[in-house]
């Protein structure tokens, strides 16, 4: 995605980062940095993914190695993304980094993808928290679109209020998911466990079949780690960027990698590795050989927890990413308002109409499946972005450097590369549709950006 080389790729944070009339208000610290990564990281994946990691990686070494793994990767992100966001803080996720260190054109694909793209993924959660509300309470059964939107539309009117309302709502949700979490370990290790009935051990592949199976599993874990970059949507309303971002990114990924390895090791403890395998809700089969019969309801309960939070705080970054576009006049002015709260009320109000839209039109699914190839890229190109500024703005105050630079930073950019070449290669058809929504963005940035209001004028 090169930049257009007529533009200037620096922006005027001070110009840029607030409304003309009311500006976010920087009233967060490191206790909402931690939970909106957790809310944000911690879904469904946990509960349902480990089932296809036993059934590629049918053993336990290999099993937990890949969930290193891809905790060690997430974590190189975090070192790097830190620096970032501690010396450019503001609001709006990686836009802020692609549009800084890449230029306008970069910076609109970059946000535009990233807004769909949570906006999409906000309304497949509450499509899937609404189906488990279903089973839970019967009378709701069967209406998973209006209650998908009625979830949307409840976690808005919160956030509309102020971020300070939205932001005790997503500590607390957070807090919840971590505490039901640690209790189904707890549970899993002290309570007398019923395996489920023995089941024939899988064979391990060996050579290239290894291997590919070691990569789609890597695939299926760093998919179950995406979201730790939450706190980055909210870089201009923390008190101490240069403090609570760093602590934030690093000390968030190291819970949910404590969480994500405490969990695994307790499905492990009541349910082999053979039996775990094909298992399309592991936590599910962990809870039955627990709490027997009870397990699915409890499951359900964790389930529906789970993904309160992690809804929230889908409906709390969109905005943010619409709102950044918006204050450097890559869309409309009109979405850079805010309300005395501290709520990008425009911004939010059209994040929550498209996910409406996707849910209402059933079309949720497949936008999500074409823009997860974006957010590797994405990655990739904020990952670029800090050998960008080291060599572009040296002399530029960085509170916090990333660990280990230059080479955890090629290493994030390497495993990214990876990631998506194997992702392309396992699903050509959605990658092509990718392809194409790369090679019509320029064009409609152009009409987009053109009918905007007027940017602020670059510095020389």
């Amino acid at each position: 995605m090169p930049p257009n080389p007529t533009e200037s790729a620096a922006v005027p944070l001070e110009a840029a980062s607030v409304d003309r009339r009311r500006g976010l208000l920087r009233v967060l610290g490191v206790t909402f940095g931690l939970a909106v990564t957790i809310g944000n990281t911690i879904g469904a994946g946990i509960l349902r993914t480990p089932g296809d990691i036993a059934e590629r990686l049918p053993h336990v070494g290999l099993y937990l190695a890949v969930w290193i793994a891809g905790a060690l990767y997430a974590l190189l992100g975090a070192f790097n993304l830190a620096e970032l966001g501690a010396m450019l803080p503001r609001s709006g996720g990686l836009y802020v980094f692609a549009r800084h260190g890449f230029g306008r054109y970069a910076g609109f694909f970059v946000g535009w993808v990233d807004w769909l793209a949570t906006a999409g993924s906000g309304a497949f959660v509450a499509l899937v928290l609404a189906g488990y509300v279903g089973e839970l309470v019967p009378a709701l059964a069967g209406r998973t679109v209006p209650l998908a939107m009625a979830f949307i539309v409840a976690c808005a009117a919160l956030q509309w209020r102020g971020i300070r309302e939205a932001g005790w709502a997503q500590t607390l949700t957070s807090a919840a998911k971590a505490l039901v979490l640690l209790a189904l370990v707890a549970a899993c290790f002290v309570l007398p466990a019923s395996p489920p009935d023995a089941v024939p051990g899988r064979a391990l592949p060996a050579g290239a079949a290894l291997l590919a199976a070691v990569v789609v599993a890597m695939q299926g874990v760093i998919y179950t780690f995406d979201g730790w970059t939450g706190v980055i949507y909210f870089s201009g309303e923390v008190r101490d960027p240069a403090r609570d971002i760093p602590r934030s990114m690093i000390g968030g990924v190291l819970a949910v990698t404590a969480i994500y390895l405490l969990l695994n090791l307790a499905f492990l403890h009541v349910v082999p590795i053979a039996a775990l395998g094909g298992q399309t809700l592991a936590a599910g089969a962990a809870a039955r050989a627990v709490l027997g019969p009870g397990g699915d309801t409890a499951i359900r309960v964790i389930l529906v927890i789970a993904l309160v939070s992690a809804v929230n705080a889908l409906v709390l970054m969109a905005p943010r990413v619409l709102y950044a576009m918006s204050a450097d006049g890559l869309v409309s002015r009109r979405g850079a308002a805010v309300n005395r709260g501290g709520t990008p009320t425009v911004a939010l109000a059209v994040s929550v109409a498209a996910s409406l839209a996707f849910i209402a039109t059933g079309t949720v699914n497949a936008i999500v499946a074409v823009l997860a190839f974006f957010f590797v890229a994405n990655y990739i190109l904020a990952f670029a972005c800090v050998f960008v500024l080291r060599r572009r703005e040296p002399d530029a105050p960085r509170p916090y450097r990333a660990w280990g630079y230059p080479f955890t930073t090629g290493l994030a950019i390497a495993g990214s590369v990876l990631f998506l070449a194997g992702a392309v290669a396992a699903d050509r058809r959605n990658s092509l549709y990718a392809l194409a929504v790369l090679a019509a963005s320029y064009p409609v940035y152009r009409l987009v950006a053109g009918r905007a209001d007027t940017p602020d004028p670059e510095p020389p």
